[in-house]
């Protein structure tokens, strides 16, 4: 949807990407005892680069930061941790890191709902003329 701008848009997108990371930190907690599970998370590089629909390119100014051609989780955006062991049964996932990143994605998603919220009351203010 693209209303006088690409705002709605990219509202639209990071909304997907907030709704997509509360359901991997789902799975993972309703797996943390599962033997052998591996947790999961999403890459929000994959979800931009699929949002803005082409390959995200950087310049690496210095040997120690990341290198940005991983084709790491390209396809979906989910990434599975694989050389991670919390558990002596093969399982990977931190509970307390899994809860910290929930608090933090509704922190998220509350702000891209309360600003996809004020852009359509200021849509709604427009049509209305102002009253």
């Amino acid at each position: 949807m693209k209303l006088f701008s690409n705002t709605v848009s990219t509202l639209e997108h990071a909304l997907n990407y907030s709704s997509a990371k509360q359901k991997v930190i789902s799975q993972n907690i309703a797996n943390v005892d599962t033997p052998n599970y591996k947790a999961k998370d999403v890459s929000f590089k994959a979800v931009f680069e699929q949002a803005m629909g082409q390959s995200f390119q950087a310049n690496r100014s210095d040997a120690r930061h990341y290198d940005f051609s991983s084709r790491m989780g390209r396809s979906s955006g989910t990434i599975t941790k694989q050389n991670v062991n919390y558990n002596e049964n093969g399982n990977s996932v931190d509970l307390d890191k899994e809860m910290a990143d929930l608090a933090a994605n509704q922190i998220y998603y509350n702000a891209l709902t309360e600003r996809i919220n004020g852009k359509f009351n200021s849509l709604q203010s427009v049509i209305r003329g102002g009253k």
